[in-house]
C-alpha cells in the first residue's frame, strides 16, 4: 500500500505505525521518506544511491525530522514543530516528520498536533510510530492511516540471522540460530542485539551451548530432567533443580515460557504422534524425547500442567520470592492429582 501510494504520489497527511519493538516501524518510515523524495522518484522503492536518499539514510536531511516522543512530550515542542511545517521544503519534495514513541506526547501536545493534522500543508506528511496505540486520542487516530506491524515469524528471523552470519563469515550451528530467533521474540532489533552480544566474545564457532550460557537459557537436558522429576514426584530433585536454575542466573521469565511450551508440545505430540513434529518445528531427536516422556502422563494431566504453568508465570515474576514461587509451581504440578479443590473444604 505504501509503495503504491509513494509511486502514485498519493501521500496521506499522517500515518500511524504501531507494533512491538524492533519490527521495522521507524525503518519503514525512513524508507517511505526516501521513496517520495528520491531523485529517481517518486517511486515504489527508493534507489538508495542518489544524494537525497543518502542524506536521509545518514540522518542529515534538512526536510526529514526524526523526533523522540519520549523527550519531546511538551506542548511547546509541538508548537515549534507546527511552525516549521508551515514553510516549504528546503530541498526535497516533502517534509517528513517521524515521531518515535509518539504515545509519550502529553495531552496538550496531542491537541496542538491535532490542529496541524486537521489542516495539513500539502508538502508535509507525519509518521507516528508507537508500541502503545491505545494511548492515542481517538481524534488523532481518525486522521491517520493506521498500519499494524506484526512480529517477524521465527523462520524469517532465522533466515535473516543466517544472512548476517554468512556475511560476517562466522561459523555457526543452525540450532544456535534457532535459539537466538526464539529468544528474540519476533523482534529483529532484539535478535541482532543478542547476536552482537554473543559474537563480542570472539570464541570461534557459534554453538547452542554458548548461546544458552551467554543468554542465561536452560538447556534441553535440564528441562527434560525437570519434567522427569515431576513425573516421578522426586521432591528433593525438583528443589535441587530449582536451586540450580536460580544459581545459574537464568532468565526466569524466558525459562517459564519455554517450560509452558514443553507441556504444549507434549500435549500435541501425545495426541498426534510423530506427524506433529513438522508443526512444532523442533529437531527430530528432541521431539522423540518429549514423545517418549509424554507416555508417563495421562493427556488430562499434561493439559492441566500446561494451564497451571501458563497461569503461574505471572505469579512467579511478580512474587517477592520468585524462587520459592517457582519451586511451589513445580511441586504443585508434581502432586497435581492429589491436590484438593478449594470447594471441597468445609467452611466454618
Amino acid at each position: 500500500i505504501l509503495s503504491r501510494a509513494a509511486e502514485e504520489e498519493k501521500i496521506a497527511p499522517a500515518y500511524m505505525f504501531s507494533g512491538t519493538r524492533g519490527v521495522g516501524k521507524t525503518s519503514i518510515a525512513r524508507i517511505l521518506a526516501k521513496a517520495i523524495n528520491c531523485i529517481q522518484g517518486p517511486a515504489a522503492e527508493p534507489c538508495n544511491e542518489c544524494e537525497y536518499c543518502s542524506r536521509i539514510t545518514q540522518g542529515v536531511s534538512l526536510d526529514v525530522y526524526e523526533i523522540d516522543g519520549a523527550s519531546h512530550t511538551g506542548v511547546d515542542n509541538v508548537r515549534k514543530l507546527n511552525e516549521e511545517v508551515g514553510y516549504a521544503p528546503i530541498e526535497l519534495r516533502y517534509k517528513v516528520i517521524i515521531i518515535d514513541e509518539a504515545h509519550m506526547l502529553s495531552k496538550p501536545a496531542f491537541n496542538a498536533l491535532l490542529k496541524t493534522l486537521e489542516e495539513p500543508p500539502p508538502h508535509v506528511t507525519f509518521v507516528l510510530a508507537t508500541t502503545e496505540p491505545h494511548k492515542f486520542p481517538a481524534t488523532i487516530v481518525s486522521r491517520c492511516q493506521h498500519y499494524v506491524f506484526k512480529r517477524v515469524p521465527k523462520q524469517e528471523l532465522e533466515d535473516f540471522l543466517f544472512q548476517v552470519l554468512n556475511r560476517q563469515e562466522q561459523d555457526f550451528d543452525q540450532s544456535a540460530v534457532s535459539v537466538l530467533a526464539k529468544k528474540g521474540g519476533g523482534s529483529v532489533r532484539d535478535s541482532l542485539s543478542l547476536l552482537s552480544q554473543i559474537m563480542a566474545l570472539g570464541e570461534g564457532k557459534l554453538t547452542v551451548e554458548k548461546v544458552r550460557e551467554v543468554l542465561g537459557i536452560a538447556g534441553h537436558e535440564l528441562m527434560y530432567e525437570l519434567v522427569q522429576s515431576i513425573g516421578q514426584r522426586d521432591c528433593l530433585r525438583i528443589v535441587e533443580l530449582t536451586r540450580s536454575l536460580l544459581n545459574a542466573g537464568l532468565d526466569l521469565g524466558f525459562f517459564l515460557q519455554e517450560f509452558t511450551n514443553v507441556w504444549r508440545n507434549m500435549f500435541i505430540l501425545k495426541q498426534s504422534g510423530e506427524k506433529a513434529q513438522e508443526v512444532l518445528e523442533m529437531p527430530e531427536e528432541e521431539a522423540q524425547d518429549w514423545l517418549q516422556i509424554s507416555e508417563q502422563f495421562p493427556l488430562s494431566y499434561i493439559h492441566a500442567a500446561w494451564q497451571m504453568t501458563l497461569e503461574g508465570q505471572k505469579n512467579v515474576m511478580f512474587s517477592l520470592e520468585p524462587g520459592l514461587a517457582m519451586e511451589l509451581l513445580f511441586l504443585n504440578i508434581s502432586y497435581l492429582s492429589d491436590l484438593i479443590p478449594v470447594q471441597n473444604f468445609n467452611t466454618v
